[in-house]
């Protein structure tokens, strides 16, 4: 089975070419796949299918050829992931399935996403919604956190910048399952000095649900900016915020969110499938 590996900011995926979506992808599979030490390893796969051959997508296909079918590395699947977006999309550009340059359209489970193409690749995300405060409870500590969707849940908890440096996050904090039923991702967000051209800055750790911590979260990076530019009374600016893989640029307003970011494919190869499958089981 063909595959590729790529990362934006530290947020790795396999890539697993399917145009037609013929491959019996199962969760145990996908989880075997992401696997470190049998696998290839990743914190996610990212299935490329044509709209039109993914039950998920057919109904956009009209709308964007391309539907990002994202499984989480647990072998759950997610509606969003901002990096998974630009890895994705710079795959396909460098499969020659779509231009090098200008912009064109994804399908997610989140909905249709515009994805511009230049050295970074900018998405353009769900506009974030901040709705409610909620807390989560991680190294024996509770933090107040405000709840953000931008496609998929999140809870924003401020710290500064020493606690976000001791942060222990090999465990998933706790939540409210009322609030968060379905799980949420964790950002932990410092305050900093903004960076030339930037009206916020932010440095940020995340637990993903089906993941654990990551090296940078997109839709995360997004909810941050959000919850930044909430707390300072803005309805629109520029955050640029820090993870420990690198650095994104969210320029925000109440009509769009534009996340900008590297994204890189650093390996094409072939994976025995069967190996993988008899795996499988130990991730069932």
């Amino acid at each position: 089975m063909r595959f590729a590996k790529g990362h934006g900011t530290g947020n790795d995926f396999v890539i697993l070419p399917d145009p037609d979506g013929v491959l019996p992808l199962t969760p145990a599979f996908v989880a075997a796949l992401c696997d470190r030490r049998r696998g290839i390893g990743a914190d996610g796969v990212l299935r490329v299918v044509r709209s039109a051959a993914h039950p998920d997508a057919e109904a956009s296909s009209a709308a964007a050829e391309w539907f990002m079918d994202y499984w989480n590395s647990d072998g759950s699947q997610s509606e969003m992931c901002g990096n998974g977006v630009r890895v994705y999309a710079r795959y396909l550009a460098e499969a020659g399935l779509v231009a090098p340059e200008g912009t064109f359209n994804l399908v997610t489970r989140a909905g249709v996403v515009p994805v511009t193409m230049g050295e970074e690749i900018t998405a353009g995300m769900p506009v974030p919604r901040v709705y409610v405060q909620s807390e989560a409870g991680t190294n024996g500590a509770v933090f107040t956190g405000t709840a953000v969707d931008v496609g998929n849940p999140h809870l924003v908890c401020p710290v500064d910048e020493a606690t976000l440096e001791r942060l222990d996050l090999t465990a998933a904090p706790a939540i409210d399952p009322l609030i968060f039923p379905a799980g949420v991702n964790v950002e932990f967000a410092a305050v900093g000095n903004p960076p030339a051209g930037a009206d916020l800055y932010r440095r940020m750790r995340v637990y993903e649900r089906g993941s654990g911590e990551t090296q940078s979260c997109g839709s995360g990076v997004c909810a941050v900016a959000a919850v930044a530019l909430h707390h300072a009374g803005l309805e629109s600016g520029v955050v640029v915020v820090d993870v420990p893989g690198g650095r994104l640029t969210v320029t925000s307003s109440p009509a769009e969110c534009l996340l900008r970011g590297p994204a890189v494919i650093v390996a094409h190869g072939d994976v025995d499938a069967q190996a993988i499958r008899q795996l499988a089981p130990l991730h069932s």
